[in-house]
């Protein structure tokens, strides 16, 4: 019985986990790109009719990726917390929170479902969402570590000793790379870095491979 609920909790957090970051992929890569384009009604008609709806599933994706993510969390509990799951976990939860304290609020704005500033949210929100796509290669790749490549998975646990101890370097090494990204997405301003679509998919590889070696060889 164990087995399948494992099983069953991993195949839930999957799901969710596949429709939030490919509706989080599609307003990145798909339509921003098309709305920078499109004539002024083809703009109306996506704020109307299709963002509202892109945007329910985006956020219920993303609560509920993280709720299965807590109870496969609590699962994993019970086994051992390495490194790769702790980062991997901490990202998945900065990223929802981007989603709903950010993302949500400000596009309520900019689609017209609340009054304010859209100037000034429209930015808020994309900031918040490249951020999102910065860090969801490396996310996705210490979500995948965590089960399939032991040494970058298994960088100890707590209070383990050997093999089984945590990095302590390494963690706080990752732990500063992640506050440092969402610093800038609360504080900060679109950079070169994440303000492209090339760009971001070329800084998100990149740090992914600095943050799986940092896990590896710390």
């Amino acid at each position: 019985m164990a087995y399948v609920m494992d099983i069953v909790m991993r195949w839930g957090h999957i799901v969710f986990g596949v429709a939030w970051i490919g509706l989080l992929y599609y307003f990145n890569f798909v339509q921003t790109e098309y709305v920078k384009e499109a004539d002024d009604s083809a703009k109306a008609d996506v704020m109307a009719k299709l963002a509202p709806r892109a945007l329910w599933w985006f956020r219920w994706a993303a609560m509920f990726t993280f709720l299965s993510g807590l109870l496969l969390l609590g699962y994993i509990l019970h086994m051992r917390l390495s490194l790769g799951i702790t980062l991997g976990a901490l990202m998945g939860t900065l990223m929802m929170l981007n989603v709903w304290l950010i993302i949500w609020p400000n596009q309520k704005i900019v689609i017209g479902l609340e009054s304010g500033d859209k100037a000034a949210a429209g930015p808020k929100a994309a900031l918040a969402s490249r951020t999102n796509t910065l860090l969801s290669l490396p996310m996705l790749f210490f979500m995948v570590a965590s089960g399939h490549a032991s040494p970058i998975a298994n960088g100890g646990v707590w209070g383990g000793a050997g093999d089984m101890a945590m990095s302590t370097m390494a963690l706080v090494i990752g732990l500063a790379i992640v506050v440092i990204v969402e610093a800038n997405a609360i504080w900060g301003k679109m950079n070169g870095a994440i303000q492209s679509v090339s760009s971001v998919i070329t800084s998100s590889i990149i740090l992914t491979a600095i943050m799986g070696g940092v896990v590896y060889y710390l």
